[in-house]
């Protein structure tokens, strides 16, 4: 007999079966455990929060009357316009740096690459300033407020544009590019007709939540000197807080009517997302 037969194989440890209460009683306890946290933190909100003050300083709707209807007319108008222009020109540029940042030439791979890191490393509100006030005081050309407002946040958006289109052409299967030249088709043909449609289909979510970042931050118009007609929601609540005695109110005024513009477009992006996912599977 061999060594082999005459050696016994060791018997594996068998691992205990869990039992399939175990993890259902785990998990009802985790979530009494969350119930009490909860009930606990609404207890002490409702016991510490002084709500006769937090009714008056934050919440004192009556007192915002004068902001209507120029809140909605003036400042929420505005703020689409402001929105909806610096999207567009965000695209616009950032589809062109997007090529440029893919093109076989070097020299336009270098300045693309120098704008996008440029306009993604600078704050937004540095330009502005610079538009709004260092321009005219270098150059001496004053350029009315809604261009500088549309500029700075289109320059600015353009950078982060840029890099999302340029992951969506990337992300189309070469194949389709190859299939297009086999038939005849010039190459600009196939990346207008064949490569951006797709790439835009897949990065539209990402798109969606960069018109949300452009609507924040249009707020920041307010560092530049505005004329009643060119305020946005922000400015109309800050200058609420300080003619209306209203406390926070305006400003709560102004944060929901923001998210009147941002939460439709934030379930838009996930719609994208979802159906992006489904076509996928």
């Amino acid at each position: 007999m061999s060594t082999a037969e005459q050696t016994p194989t060791p018997q594996r440890a068998q691992e205990p079966t869990p039992k399939p209460g175990a993890a259902r009683r785990r998990k009802t306890i985790s979530l009494a455990v969350q119930a009490g946290v909860f009930v606990l933190a609404i207890v002490l909100l409702a016991v510490l929060v002084d709500w006769t003050a937090l009714g008056e300083n934050v919440f004192n709707f009556g007192a915002v009357g004068a902001m209507f209807p120029d809140i909605i007319l003036v400042g929420l108008g505005n703020t689409l316009f402001y929105t909806v222009t610096s999207f567009v020109l965000g695209l616009l540029g950032g589809m062109v740096l997007a090529l440029m940042r893919m093109s076989a030439f070097p020299p336009y791979r270098w300045i693309a690459t120098a704008y996008v890191e440029f306009f993604r490393g600078v704050p937004a509100l540095l330009v502005f300033l610079a538009l709004g006030y260092g321009v005219p005081f270098a150059f001496g050309v004053s350029w009315p407020i809604p261009l500088v407002v549309c500029l700075a946040l289109g320059l600015v958006a353009s950078a982060y544009i840029a890099e999302t289109l340029r992951a969506g052409l990337q992300a189309v299967p070469k194949g389709q590019t190859e299939a297009a030249r086999s038939l005849g088709m010039p190459a600009w043909r196939a990346m207008v007709t064949i490569v951006i449609p797709q790439a835009f289909r897949i990065v539209l979510p990402p798109l969606t939540n960069e018109v949300i970042l452009l609507t924040k931050d249009s707020s920041l118009v307010y560092v530049l000197g505005l004329a009643v007609f060119q305020y946005d929601l922000t400015k109309f609540g800050r200058d609420g807080i300080s003619s209306l005695g209203a406390g926070m109110t305006p400003i709560v005024v102004a944060g929901v009517l923001y998210l009147v513009i941002t939460v439709p477009l934030s379930l838009l992006a996930r719609r994208f997302e979802s159906t992006s996912a489904r076509k996928k599977v």
